[in-house]
């Protein structure tokens, strides 16, 4: 035993997380001094032998799981009343996502970061804040997660119910075209994922020391903001993860038809935020106030 709480820390403080969300992400030099991060290597194999690297899988894991779980059950709720008056309505789905990205980053900032979003993991490592070896993990326990939590909700509902009620499925509605849909994507994960990297920014931190800021908090407020203005045009997706895990439980056509939106389109608003984030606002002189 007393190896294996060796073995722990050793990984623990050989591997640090790379992008620390939330409260981590201020304890940094306590607000004061301003550190450029490393850059994260391309590969890092050693990574796969550290016990951090895999406990911060099972945190993505099981923060995607809870977070298609809660969402996905709250989109059933409101499909299942006759009248959306008598239920949260688009309002209250809204709050659901952002609230629950706002608790999940808190819960998970420590161990993961808390990405809980294979789009959010794919413009940091655009950035060089995390290695593709990382990445790639983090991407295939997030979309485990969801599928698994996506299925626990249609075990809930019953199969006919959740089938007959598109289970939560991004699609484009009708009336729209595939690129409105795509468009609303790119944009919406543009706004989340420039939210993340303003928020967890060592050099904004430290010029703005001053200002308290709870990093999780404007990031699900970006979720909710970005679900009230596109939930009517594609149900809101700006997570493949959570496309992803709605989609192949819910398995009919209407899930499948516009699937590629929900990749290409996040993937797109990423990428453009990592690119915005790293020319524009990290090249702004800094000021330590």
């Amino acid at each position: 035993m007393e190896g294996k709480e060796q073995d722990v820390s050793l990984g623990a403080n050989k591997f640090p997380e790379r992008q620390p969300i939330g409260t981590a992400a201020q304890s940094q030099d306590d607000g004061k001094d301003y550190k450029e991060p490393p850059p994260a290597p391309l590969f890092e194999p050693s990574e796969l032998t550290s016990w951090s690297f895999y406990r911060a899988g099972i945190a993505e894991f099981v923060a995607t799981f809870l977070f298609l779980y809660i969402t996905i059950l709250t989109v059933m709720g409101v499909n299942r009343s006759s009248s959306k008056c008598a239920t949260v309505g688009i309002q209250g789905i809204a709050w659901s996502f952002g609230g629950m990205i706002f608790a999940l980053v808190y819960c998970t900032a420590g161990i993961s970061g808390g990405h809980i979003n294979p789009a959010v993991t794919f413009g940091l490592f655009l950035a060089r804040k995390l290695s593709l070896t990382r990445a790639v993990f983090y991407m295939v326990m997030q979309c485990l997660g969801a599928i698994c939590g996506a299925g626990v909700v249609k075990g809930f509902e019953g199969k006919t119910f959740y089938g007959s009620h598109n289970g939560g499925a991004n699609f484009v509605a009708p009336g729209y075209t595939k690129g409105d849909g795509l468009g609303a994507e790119i944009v919406g994960t543009f706004i989340l994922v420039y939210t993340v990297f303003s928020a967890t920014d060592a050099k904004r931190n430290a010029r703005d020391s001053h200002v308290p800021l709870l990093a999780p908090l404007p990031i699900g407020f970006a979720v909710f903001l970005v679900h009230l203005a596109t939930i009517p045009i594609t149900g809101t997706g700006i997570n493949p993860a959570r496309s992803l895990g709605a989609a192949i439980i819910f398995n009919k056509d209407l899930g499948w038809n516009d699937h590629w939106i929900f990749w290409v389109g996040p993937f797109i608003g990423a990428a453009l935020a990592a690119l915005y984030h790293q020319v524009v606002i990290r090249a702004m002189p800094f000021k330590s106030s």
